[in-house]
């Protein structure tokens, strides 16, 4: 609907502008409102009062519209014929699984979304939750949007953190040796050595009688084996999928992809050789040591995705702590040759897990976290999912751990999910009446129309999603279309009214609204309960 506006506006214009059509928040704003009148304003050199007052005398005249009006000081209201409404419904009873979707960008592009890519040096902790569930919903977007997505989790099993980890462990049953190795070894002043529980059940995992003597990095190394199968377990029952598991030991640096990139760099002239090391930018691709930095792996990486496995588009979930990184590595793509808008990173904010109105403290280092597992198992994987979906991702956020575990309608997954499972009895009430799309015409009343509205929204919700990665915004969809339904359940009866078109009529908006429900819930990844 959102698109189908914007022509009729750039029509009535006659004009090529960048303009914002959105579903409005209040009734007394219309059912959609535009701020074309301040796009046209310098163009036309008028006022933008004006000029939506002559947008709004002539898209009155279109057919879509039952009412159309200018508010100052420039924005257009409209408000839709119930008969758009009612093709509406007709078209997601038509469609059912397939409803929403649609190709925003015009062509299907070949994406490759990396998300979690947690080090295999712990356990998932409940921070990868936000990047793991986000990836997933949005993976599911993108392919609701026809696009071709492949889902990665890049393994960084090489460097620094697998030769701590190798140490940590030693260091339970050979501290002094773990000593002497630092005192020789260039991690001597960085060496923070990981803690907790895990490190002791890895050091009985792989025998630890049998590790006093072993080289540190192959016992780190085969930690984070073992991890990685931990942290595979942990997606899984958390309902996150990769189709590609990229280790960077074997992919890049075993197979020789460092020296390669790092040779196309130099044909191209974009490094330097200063103070003994070599320089991309502002960047060290090669230290002074003649060891490779991680900029030149992820370098290296990206060479990978976008020039030899001819990614359309990269998309790259980071934490926090790569926010100053990202720039960089954008830059870095570019002196590859590959245009930088096929780079997109998504930086994922701090969360905070809060019970009692209290911060729960995290440390991975000193062992004090909480592990994804830990928090699905005392929350639930529903309510885990769509916590995490709720917020913004560039936001910070507070896990509010006492809302999550509420069995309630309180809380917002269950308040969805008890709309699915209301619509659902419903039906199952009325499976001897016989719901036609030709009956929808009596749908006329204030809590049928809101209904109505909000079912149509799905594909704008989609599209506009696909464009700008606002995966809460589905979230948000979902309580509004589960609102609405409350709303109509209350003030209409359904079953066993004396109108019988009237009965089929409003079974058939319950219908359509199962299947809105069940599409969202696919794509956000929450399960569909037969009853609460």
């Amino acid at each position: 609907m959102v698109e189908d506006i914007k022509k009729l506006i750039a029509r009535t214009a006659s004009a090529e502008i960048d303009i914002e059509v959105i579903a409005s928040e209040k009734e007394d704003f219309g059912h959609y409102s535009t701020n074309a009148a301040f796009k046209l304003a310098p163009i036309v050199k008028k006022s933008p009062l004006e000029i939506a007052r002559e947008l709004a005398g002539a898209l009155s005249e279109e057919n879509i519209f039952s009412k159309v009006e200018a508010v100052a000081p420039g924005f257009v209201n409209f408000w839709l014929k119930p008969e758009v409404l009612q093709i509406g419904l007709k078209e997601i009873l038509k469609k059912k699984s397939k409803y929403g979707g649609s190709n925003v960008r015009g062509r299907m592009l070949k994406i490759n979304l990396e998300f979690v890519s947690a080090n295999p040096t712990g356990p998932l902790t409940m921070a990868n939750g936000r990047g793991g569930f986000y990836g997933t919903a949005l993976a599911n977007i993108l392919e609701k949007s026809g696009h071709k997505v492949t889902r990665e989790y890049y393994v960084n099993d090489a460097g620094n953190q697998i030769m701590i980890l190798g140490l940590s462990i030693l260091n339970k049953t050979a501290p002094e040796r773990v000593r002497e190795i630092l005192a020789k070894h260039p991690l001597a002043d960085k060496a923070v050595l990981y803690m907790g529980s895990y490190i002791d059940n890895l050091s009985n995992a792989l025998g630890a009688g049998r590790l006093r003597e072993e080289d540190p990095l192959k016992i780190g190394q085969r930690a984070a084996r073992q991890l990685l199968r931990d942290i595979k377990k942990s997606l899984k029952s958390a309902g996150i999928t990769h189709d590609v598991f990229f280790s960077e030991d074997k992919n890049l640096h075993k197979k020789g992809e460092l020296k390669k990139a790092l040779e196309f760099l130099k044909t191209r002239g974009v490094v330097e050789e200063k103070d003994g090391a070599t320089w991309l930018g502002d960047g060290v691709l090669i230290k002074s040591d003649g060891a490779p930095t991680y900029f030149l792996a992820d370098l290296a990486y990206h060479y990978d995705k976008l020039l030899k496995r001819k990614f359309d588009l990269a998309i790259d979930i980071w934490g926090a702590d790569h926010h100053g990184y990202a720039q960089r590595m954008k830059k870095g793509v570019g002196a590859l040759g590959i245009k930088e808008e096929r780079l997109k990173i998504l930086i994922t904010q701090l969360v905070r897990l809060v019970s009692g109105g209290k911060e729960v403290r995290m440390s991975k280092r000193k062992g004090e976290f909480v592990t994804m597992d830990d928090l699905l198992e005392e929350v639930g994987t529903d309510a885990t999912r769509f916590f995490f979906l709720m917020h913004s991702l560039d936001t910070h956020m507070d896990f509010d751990l006492d809302l999550a575990k509420e069995r309630s309608q309180k809380n917002p997954v269950y308040y969805a999910q008890y709309a699915y499972v209301r619509a659902q009895n419903i039906l199952r009430k009325a499976k001897s009446i016989k719901h036609q799309a030709s009956s929808i015409k009596s749908l006329e009343s204030d809590s049928e129309i809101k209904l109505m509205l909000e079912l149509i929204k799905l594909p704008d919700v989609i599209a506009q999603t696909a464009k700008d990665y606002q995966v809460h915004r589905l979230t948000k969809y979902a309580t509004d279309v589960a609102k609405a339904l409350h709303n109509f359940y209350e003030k209409e009866r359904v079953v066993g009214i004396e109108d019988k078109k009237l009965e089929q009529a409003r079974l058939a908006l319950v219908s359509a609204t199962k299947i809105v429900l069940e599409n969202l819930f696919d794509i956000l990844g929450v399960s569909k309960p037969k009853k609460m």
